[in-house]
């Protein structure tokens, strides 16, 4: 029997790991601290006017010029080891495979990030994402420096992904697909799962719980108050600690999902099945 797919999206920063992944390698090789880069950030916005951002890619740009740093595709992958994620993060995608499997779901991972594609590329966990959506720049072909921004992602674009993954449009496929009317969903809405640590999430968790999947909110257990108020304005469906170690609420909360899913699969099967045998009687007789 064709096994059902589920789909869990995840944000990057503070969700699976600790801090802003600029935060590590990046600013202090600029010689500045996390505070002074995001308030020089901050204030290049506002003084102009640009998106939040499209902002923090300029500046990455800039400032690395006024140091001397090349900012290249191969310098910012080597800033992937540099991350520190929460507890449990790095075995936690083999055993909730596991678990999947042996439930008969088949699992998939993506992660839809605003932070630098280039350095989740270069992390220990890059290799777990079916696909990975963050933001990118676009590198002169000569220089290999960074010119422009490629793809920005932004809080209310991250919606778009829960479509493209729902439909299984690939990344690099044209818009328009995500767009058009789907008879037969590759995922159904109802097998995706969010995970996001604050606000900069609400769109994509109202949206996936409104359609029928599960958003869950983590927090970091000495910060609980962000998630208070998307639980009391029924934003997520859940709220835990971002603990991914084998047995924590997280990873017990996600196996529930995993079993409801292999359930309703089973159900939907069976009502489908005793509707052909019904409508095959009915025209024999």
């Amino acid at each position: 029997m064709k096994k059902p797919i589920m789909a869990i999206i995840y944000d990057f920063d503070k969700t699976l790991c600790t801090s802003d992944m600029q935060n590590y390698g990046f600013i202090p090789s600029l010689g500045m601290t996390p505070d002074e880069f995001w308030g020089q950030t901050g204030e290049f916005s506002a003084k102009t006017g640009v998106e939040r951002i499209l902002s923090y890619m300029f500046m990455m740009i800039k400032l690395a010029k006024e140091k001397g740093i090349s900012l290249n595709k191969k310098w910012l992958n080597t800033l992937g080891k540099d991350i520190v994620y929460f507890n449990g993060v790095e075995t936690w995608f083999k055993r909730i495979n596991e678990y999947g499997k042996n439930c008969g779901v088949k699992i998939e991972h993506y992660l839809v990030s605003s932070g630098t594609q280039e350095i989740i590329n270069g992390c220990s966990i890059a290799k777990e994402f079916k696909e990975i959506y963050g933001c990118e720049f676009y590198y002169d072909p000569i220089t290999n420096e960074p010119v422009w921004p490629k793809l920005a992602i932004n809080y209310t674009q991250k919606t778009q992904y829960f479509f493209r993954i729902s439909k299984g449009v690939k990344k690099n496929e044209d818009d328009n697909k995500v767009n058009e009317k789907t008879v037969g969903r590759r995922i159904p809405y109802e097998n995706i799962v969010y995970l996001g640590d604050g606000m900069t999430d609400v769109p994509c968790m109202v949206l996936v719980k409104k359609n029928g999947g599960k958003s869950i909110a983590v927090y970091n257990k000495k910060d609980r108050k962000n998630v208070s108020s998307l639980l009391r304005g029924e934003r997520v469906n859940f709220a835990c600690v971002a603990d991914y170690s084998e047995n924590s609420d997280l990873e017990n909360t996600i196996k529930l999902i995993i079993d409801s899913v292999a359930i309703n699969y089973i159900l939907k099967k069976k009502e489908e099945n005793l509707l052909k045998k019904e409508l095959k009687n009915n025209k024999g007789e």
